[in-house]
Parts: structure tokens; C-alpha cells; sequence
């Protein structure tokens, strides 16, 4: 091999490998998440993708942690590779675990609403199919009457008059843990973080919604 063409294809090699190493790895499957902890409680919201939920509820004080993972659907251990091609019933969402003592689920409920833009179906900001869907998937009795509670104020605020809330409340099903390069995604990788939701819209579109865009 003559030199020229052989640092051509030592750099080609390079490249790929750079490539390569920028592909997150997909864990072989996801596991169900367990019980919380006594005194503490569980709550699951669907908002589009589910690394730009994790952060504000992660920022709440009271709750113990978020974590991204998938929902309301019915294929067992789904991947992030299956529920994003769609047609698997899944949404993805964030599940979090909260000292009720700390912080209400009402407050929860509110830190949600913030967060999505209720107006649309199947489809938050720059992501479309019902796997971004948005909902609430509750845990109980109080749950549900809390989020139902919380749409029709959302219904009957004058911002939405004129429009369809399509966000949904369902019963929690098996929550399936994302994948771990999923988890904490924002704080493992800031700048890739920061362009996805300026590309996507979702601060400008949520300022608009409600007159203030959440904490980044």
C-alpha cells in the first residue's frame, strides 16, 4: 500500500471509530421498575422525551429521583430502539419517587403541566408518534382524582378555549427501565442536551404556552 493511500485509510479509520464511539450502545433489554421505599411514593408522567422531563422533577425538592423509562404499553422489556419505531403502545416517560411529606402530588401535577404543551396529540415539540404522547399514568384512587382534578383546570383556563387538550390519564402499568445512557442524560451530556431542546423548540414553544419557559 503506497503511503498517501495509507494515511487516507488510517484517517478513514479514525473517523469511523470517532463515529462509532458517538453511538450509544443499547443495553440488551430493560427491567421493571421496583416498589418505592417505605414513606415514600410513586408518581409517572409521560411528556415527550423523557430526558427533558427528568431535569425539573430531579429539581424538585422532595422528590428522590426521576428516572426515564417506558409505559402503557404491552410489549415486556421494550427498548428504547423498539419503542421509538412506534407501535408498541409505550410512551416514554419518567417515573419518580417522592417523600409525600416534602412535596404533594399536586405539586408534582404542576411541575408536569409546565413542562408539555397539552394541545397537541401524539406528538411533543419535534417528536412525533404516540410514543410522546403526553399523560399521566396513575398509582391510586387520590392519584387519579388529583389528575382529573388538574385537567379540568387545565380545560378551563382561558389559554386553551379555543383547543383540544389531548393529554391523557391512565392506570401505571409495568414501568420499563430505559436503557442507562438514557439516565441522567442532561448532566452526563450537557451541550448535546442544551441543542436537542433548542432544535426541537421546547422552551420557545413552552414560553408561549405559559408565559415563562421551565428551568433547562
Amino acid at each position: 500500500m503506497k503511503p498517501i493511500y495509507a494515511l487516507a485509510v488510517f484517517g478513514i479509520v479514525l473517523a469511523l471509530g470517532f463515529f462509532a464511539s458517538s453511538i450509544p450502545v443499547h443495553a440488551a433489554g430493560t427491567q421493571k421498575s421496583g416498589a418505592a421505599a417505605a414513606g415514600l411514593a410513586k408518581a409517572t408522567f409521560a411528556g415527550g422525551c423523557f430526558w427533558c422531563m427528568e431535569k425539573p422533577f430531579e429539581a424538585t425538592a422532595g422528590v428522590k429521583s426521576a428516572v426515564s423509562g417506558y409505559i402503557g404499553g404491552t410489549l415486556p422489556n421494550a427498548s428504547y430502539q423498539q419503542v421509538s419505531a412506534g407501535g408498541t403502545g409505550h410512551a416514554e416517560a419518567v417515573e419518580i419517587i417522592f417523600d409525600p411529606a416534602q412535596v404533594s402530588y399536586e405539586q408534582l401535577l404542576s411541575v408536569f403541566w409546565a413542562n408539555i404543551d397539552p394541545t397537541v396529540q401524539d406528538r411533543q415539540f419535534c417528536d412525533s408518534g404516540d410514543q410522546y404522547r403526553s399523560a399521566i399514568f396513575v398509582h391510586d384512587a387520590g392519584q387519579r382524582a388529583a389528575a382529573e382534578a388538574s385537567l379540568a383546570k387545565i380545560k378551563a383556563d382561558p389559554r386553551f378555549k379555543d383547543k383540544a387538550v389531548y393529554t391523557q390519564i391512565s392506570d401505571a402499568t409495568d414501568f420499563y427501565l430505559a436503557e442507562d445512557y438514557h439516565q441522567d442524560y442532561a448532566s452526563k451530556n450537557p451541550t448535546r442536551y442544551k441543542y436537542y431542546r433548542w432544535n426541537c423548540g421546547r422552551d420557545a414553544r413552552l414560553q408561549q404556552i405559559w408565559g415563562a419557559a421551565p428551568g433547562q
